[in-house]
């Protein structure tokens, strides 16, 4: 926006804040960000998102600035400043999609508070809404949904679906909602063939059927049963399983499912719909034993868990321009190898006592990064399913590697397109050198430089550009942040408050 427009739309939030009788403070303890920025939002010298927009709107519930037809944004980094403070993990993205989906299980009223205010969450909220389930924000964070007694499949929003690969684990809440349905081909990151079968060969255990027609999977539900089952996953899948807990979940029988993921957000998934009533047993193992309930109508709030994935992001700004940070409400059992790994590269870490989340149910500490000298590991890094590596926490270490002095192999086995965007990395100075679709080698350390990149249609790639362009000094611009918005809520503005320069803006 121009900066008369930025400062019409301060004067709008600063009246809109008087009105609600809120500080300046605590209109940023909502938002997770620093009373400084929100000064400069209402100065007019800070650039909104329309993310941040439409936050501050369901905030006010009223209009802040009308906005035409989106355009692409893009970041703007003045890299090269040395970080300091503390900054807050946010709720799991993962976790969010997946209590969104399994929400439509209940029949009665789910309040999910926290919620991460993310795309890939929007999306999922758009296909609920428009098959007739009512989503109310309550405030910038707090999703109220109330599901009617029959959806309306049949007007799915098909262009909010095919944006996200969430879409495929309505299958599991769905599986007798109607007999026959069509449900959209999932889209998400490009990250090579991912294939469904997995999905499918789970979901066939409880008798659905699910064919391909002209871009739709047709789905024909199975009849009605509260016999028992037992079966093996193909695959240890984190969507995989979801979808199978949420299928057993309002299936009166016992369902033991082995092979199971027992990462962040399966054990998410398992904490609220324990509190909707199902028995599930073996949480954080690789064998879950079900008992469902076909009719579920529980008033129920439930805060999702804080994300591994966007700590591991925060760290490692913190490592890559060498500062003192602490990240604060790091969900430690989900990050144990990670911080291992880095502290066997080097990196000096303080990590405080575990408090709880305000799940109850999973460990938080508190984590600082020191100024350190890393070396590059003595073995390569690869991801595991948990209680290893993260897959999604894997790519973060090619940029870290890029501080490292030595050469450091990073094997990313699963994707096969994926490390073939880290690359990318090269042209802010780093030396990558792809090997094959799943390896590459970091050559360290980099002098890293200021560069204008497209963002890459993966996620957790074009995060480790944004993060690389911090340590860069000089001008960087990261353009069309779509698939960054995806997964994680105002990145921009969170980094900021800890001394990044960061801005947004559109062409």
């Amino acid at each position: 926006m121009t900066q008369p427009t930025a400062e019409n739309v301060g004067l709008l939030l600063r009246d809109a804040r008087s009105e609600k009788g809120w500080t300046q403070g605590q209109l940023a303890s909502e938002l997770g960000t620093s009373q400084s920025a929100i000064a400069r939002m209402e100065q007019g010298k800070q650039n909104l998102s329309l993310r941040m927009i439409e936050r501050l709107e369901a905030i006010f519930g009223r209009s802040i600035v009308k906005v035409g037809k989106p355009q692409m944004t893009h970041l703007r980094v003045e890299g090269g400043h040395t970080l300091s403070g503390e900054v807050d993990v946010n709720s799991s993205k993962n976790a969010g999609v997946a209590l969104l989906c399994a929400s439509l299980i209940n029949r009665g009223t789910t309040t999910l508070r926290r919620l991460a205010r993310i795309e890939e969450v929007n999306r999922i909220v758009e296909v609920l809404t428009s098959i007739g389930v009512e989503c109310t924000w309550l405030n910038g964070s707090d999703l109220r949904i109330r599901r009617p007694e029959v959806l309306d499949l049949e007007s799915m929003d098909v262009e909010a679906a095919r944006r996200t690969r969430s879409v495929i684990m309505l299958l599991g809440p769905l599986l007798d909602e109607t007999d026959e349905y069509l449900l959209p081909y999932a889209g998400g990151c490009d990250l090579g063939t991912r294939t469904v079968e997995p999905h499918m060969q789970a979901l066939r255990q409880f008798g659905l059927t699910v064919g391909a027609k002209s871009g739709f999977y047709s789905v024909v539900a199975p009849p009605a049963d509260v016999q028992d089952r037992s079966f093996v996953l193909s695959e240890r899948g984190d969507t995989v399983t979801e979808n199978a807990i949420m299928a057993a979940a309002h299936r009166e029988g016992t369902t033991v499912i082995r092979n199971a993921s027992p990462n962040y957000m399966v054990q998410d998934l398992c904490f609220y719909l324990q509190g909707l009533g199902v028995t599930i047993e073996g949480v954080g193992t690789t064998t879950l034993k079900i008992t469902g309930r076909s009719a579920i109508d529980v008033e129920i709030e439930y805060f999702p868990s804080e994300d591994p994935i966007e700590a591991m992001s925060l760290i490692t700004a913190g490592i890559v321009t060498n500062s003192e940070v602490t990240i604060r409400r790091v969900p430690i059992e989900f990050m144990e190898i990670e911080l291992a790994t880095l502290e066997q590269m080097g990196q000096k870490l303080e990590i405080s006592g575990e408090y709880m989340a305000r799940n109850g149910r999973t460990r938080l500490v508190d984590v600082t990064t020191k100024p350190s000298e890393l070396h590059a590991p003595q073995d390569k890094i690869h991801p595991m399913p948990f209680p290893g590596l993260n897959i999604d926490n894997l790519p973060f270490f090619a940029v870290i590697a890029g501080n490292a002095e030595g050469q450091t192999m990073i094997h990313d086995w699963v994707y096969e397109n994926r490390a073939i965007y880290l690359t990318e990395l090269n042209k802010l100075g780093a030396q990558v050198q792809l090997l094959d679709p799943h390896r590459i080698y970091v050559n360290g350390p980099t002098k890293w430089r200021a560069a204008e990149i497209g963002c890459p249609p993966a996620l957790r790639p074009a995060a480790c550009l944004l993060l690389a362009m911090l340590a860069a000094r000089g001008t960087s611009e990261l353009r069309n942040i779509y698939v960054i918005e995806r997964g994680y809520e105002d990145l921009a503005e969170r980094l900021n408050t800890i001394g990044a320069k960061v801005e947004y803006f559109q062409d």
